[in-house]
Formats: structure tokens, C-alpha cells, sequence
């Protein structure tokens, strides 16, 4: 793969964190909202899901019982990320995980009948080209589901962006549809995934100015968007 300047910088800051452990950290962080989506999504036991920004593979592990005759990419700018994930999904008989960003996915056209993605998009160096390459490699009829926490609909998150050593898309709901839509999404819709892990009572870490602050930040919910591939789009591309 041949990063980007904008590809590297994430890379390098991802390898950082993978390498401190922070992406087996995600399970403990976004576990429940992640299950609270996965919830929502209609699932085939035979679908072929890509996780776009699957970190160490905690997520792809949680979507192998819902499709057991099915399969599962999981896809990391950060080759560390990926490498844990290997390691983590070894015993994961039905799932693989590749080295690529998502503005350049490494796959054939209509592959995928479902693509998710948990606390990535907004990382994107270019969100509006990778719902496009998204909308690509997903198969007619098939779904899109990305699920953050940095929204500009919750005021509770705002302060992450200079705390972050990389870019971020601070980005509406409704912007977040615009560019599902011009990417070619249909029955694009968006909703809050509520969050009700317990908030300790004392809050001492950096992301948030106290326990009240995360508190109200998890009561606001993580945001979830959704689209469909018209399944009229095999026709117009034959």
C-alpha cells in the first residue's frame, strides 16, 4: 500500500496506539454501542461485511456469530492495528484483515452486502471519497452503517479535536447524509445509538472536564448512519 501524506500521519499515529494497546481498548470503550448497532442491522448468516477501520478486530469478532455462513474483512490504515487484529482473529476461521485506507479499498465492485464502521469516519481524510469507494464495493441491495462519537450534534465531544495529534471531520448529522446521499445512497437515514455504560463517579482522564460532562456525552448517544444500495443500480451499471 502507498500512503498518502494524510494516509501517513494516520498510519503512524494509529501504530502508536496500537502498539500502547489502545485498540484492544476500543472493545472496553465502544463495546456496547457497537453491540446496540449490530442490534439494528438486518443481518444474513450468509453476508460478506466489510469493517472499515477495524482496529485490533474486537468487532469482527462480534459479528462472526451473526453470520456463520458468511465472511468478514476487517480494514486498517495502520498496519500495526492490522497485525494485532491478525493475531486477535487467528482462531476467527471466516475472517481476514487487510492493510488499506478507504479512500482506495482494496476490492472488487459489488463484493459486500454489508459495510460498518465503528469510530472511524471521522479520522477519514476524505470522507465524502471513501462513502464513494464504499458505495463501489458494496453489492446491490446491500447496507452501510457508520457509527461515531465526534458529531457536531453533541457538544459534549467538541473539545477531542486539539487533543487528537491527527485531523478530524467535525460533521453533522444531516452533513454526514448529504455525502451518504451523493455518494449514491438510498433510504439514507440517521438516529442516536444511547449509550448506558455506567459513568464513574469520579472522572480523571482527559477527554472529557468531568463525570457530569460524560455523562451528559453518553445520555447525547454516538450517531448512526445508514444507507442502501438501490438494488436498481445493477441494472443501470450492466
Amino acid at each position: 500500500m502507498t500512503d498518502t501524506p494524510e494516509e501517513q500521519i494516520l498510519r503512524q499515529e494509529f501504530n502508536r496506539w496500537a502498539e500502547a494497546g489502545r485498540g484492544e481498548d476500543m472493545e472496553r470503550e465502544h463495546r456496547r454501542i457497537a453491540e446496540r448497532m449490530l442490534e439494528l442491522i438486518p443481518f444474513d448468516p450468509a453476508d460478506s461485511v466489510l469493517d472499515v477501520g477495524c482496529g485490533a478486530g474486537w468487532l469482527a469478532r462480534l459479528i462472526t456469530g451473526l453470520v456463520p455462513h458468511g465472511r468478514i474483512v476487517g480494514m486498517d490504515i495502520s498496519d500495526e492495528m492490522v497485525r494485532r487484529a491478525r493475531q486477535n482473529g487467528a482462531d476467527l476461521g471466516q475472517a481476514m484483515f487487510v492493510w488499506a485506507g478507504v479512500e482506495e479499498i482494496p476490492w472488487d465492485d459489488s463484493f459486500f452486502t454489508k459495510v460498518v464502521s465503528v469510530e472511524s469516519a471521522y479520522y477519514w481524510p476524505d470522507p465524502a471519497r471513501g462513502l464513494r469507494e464504499i458505495f463501489r464495493v458494496l453489492r446491490a441491495g446491500g447496507s452501510a452503517w457508520i457509527l461515531i462519537n465526534y458529531y457536531r450534534d453533541n457538544p459534549h465531544c467538541h473539545q477531542w479535536g486539539p487533543l487528537l495529534a491527527v485531523p478530524t471531520h467535525l460533521l453533522s448529522a444531516e452533513e454526514w447524509a448529504r455525502l451518504f446521499r451523493e455518494a449514491g445512497f438510498a433510504e439514507v437515514q440517521h438516529q442516536r445509538v444511547h449509550d448506558d455504560t455506567p459513568v464513574p463517579e469520579v472522572y480523571t482522564g482527559r477527554w472529557f472536564r468531568d463525570a457530569a460532562q460524560l455523562r451528559a456525552f453518553r445520555e447525547a448517544g454516538a450517531l448512526l448512519i445508514h444507507g442502501t444500495k438501490s438494488v436498481q443500480e445493477r441494472s443501470r451499471l450492466k
